[in-house]
């Protein structure tokens, strides 16, 4: 038997539905959510696949996420669209507030979505490329549970807290990056625990604050923030503007609001869209052009640019017309769909 299973990409998005709604998510909420996944695997994103429907189906069980809220927008001022997501994951909260943002950002140049009482856990490149289709420049953060210990302790304060960036490019794929500020993101290490394979050293700590290559003792411990000082202090100013500043929790409120659930975080998202054109005035042709040499510059010498290796995979699933995932996460799934249905 496999040790693996291949789904065309449209029975990857009609499953990841299919349990969404199997497990009490309202028609909006599961194709919200199903798109972010179904994104996440086809652009061989593992942690933020398939894999990402077992996390969304045991925090709907523990009855803190709502399945079916509607999100509620407030108009805040002419750079200030809020969304209230009112316990429902973030991407339909998400979907209701990006046209307004789009239409502020390009009114007056640069406008501000802010989500709040959001259960969040997706990748943020799909929401800030989603901008960057639309020609405008993006940039999205939010916190998480403080799992993450600040440089030089070891103990969580801090979320994994990512940062996601897009520039509009004249042809082609936006330039986008989207790392967490911890060394790795939450679900490479919990990947690495259900594979039974060690992580690298610089990951996490164990319980009693030494370095660990155990994924067991890592989750059990606090994940370390990249760079040292400069990841910690990018993952203290996530949680400023992605929580006091938005008026929604920090890392360490998240977590005692989960109460030992282990529910996905609750808490905030900040959203910015700028737009190049009025930045850039009349000259806006010359300005991206040099945009643009600074791209043939990285490229010139070999290197990469952030995404590059995430296209390539997404054009091979588009080409396969498939995607591919371990069979005993394929297992899992299936056991997802409800007998009910």
């Amino acid at each position: 038997m496999s040790d693996t299973h291949t789904l065309s990409l449209d029975d990857a998005w009609s499953l990841s539905v299919r349990i969404l709604e199997s497990n009490g998510f309202s028609p909006d909420h599961a194709r919200a959510i199903a798109r972010t996944i179904w994104q996440g695997q086809r652009d061989e994103c593992h942690s933020h696949g398939l894999y990402r429907l077992l996390v969304c189906t045991h925090t709907l069980k523990t009855g803190k996420v709502s399945a079916n809220a509607v999100p509620e927008l407030t108009d805040a001022a002419p750079g200030l669209v809020r969304v209230d997501a009112r316990g429902a994951y973030s991407l339909l909260a998400y979907d209701t507030g990006r046209p307004v943002l789009i239409e502020k950002a390009r009114k007056q140049g640069i406008a501000a979505l802010a989500i709040n009482h959001c259960y969040h856990f997706s990748a943020l490149w799909p929401e800030v490329e989603a901008i960057a289709a639309e020609g405008l420049v993006a940039l999205a953060m939010t916190p998480s549970h403080s799992w993450v210990a600040p440089h030089g302790g070891t103990k969580g304060v801090f979320g994994t807290n990512p940062l996601a960036f897009a520039w509009p490019r004249p042809e082609g794929n936006p330039f986008v990056f989207d790392f967490a500020t911890s060394a790795a993101a939450r679900g490479e290490i919990e990947l690495h625990r259900r594979a039974g394979k060690a992580i690298p050293e610089g990951w996490a700590v164990d319980s009693d604050g030494q370095t660990t290559t155990d994924a067991e003792a890592a989750m059990k411990g606090a994940m370390l923030t990249f760079g040292g000082h400069k990841g910690s202090a990018l993952s203290a100013m996530i949680e400023l503007m992605a929580g006091p500043l938005i008026g929604d929790f920090l890392s360490l409120e998240s977590q005692a609001y989960d109460a030992g659930a282990g529910a996905t975080p609750y808490h905030g998202e900040l959203i910015l869209a700028i737009d190049p054109k009025i930045f850039m005035g009349a000259d806006h042709a010359v300005h991206s052009q040099r945009a643009e040499a600074l791209f043939d510059a990285v490229l010139g010498q070999g290197a990469r640019l952030p995404s590059q290796r995430r296209y390539e995979a997404r054009a091979r699933s588009e080409a396969s017309g498939t995607v591919t995932i371990p069979q005993a996460l394929y297992d899992d799934l299936q056991a997802l769909i409800s007998e009910d249905e």
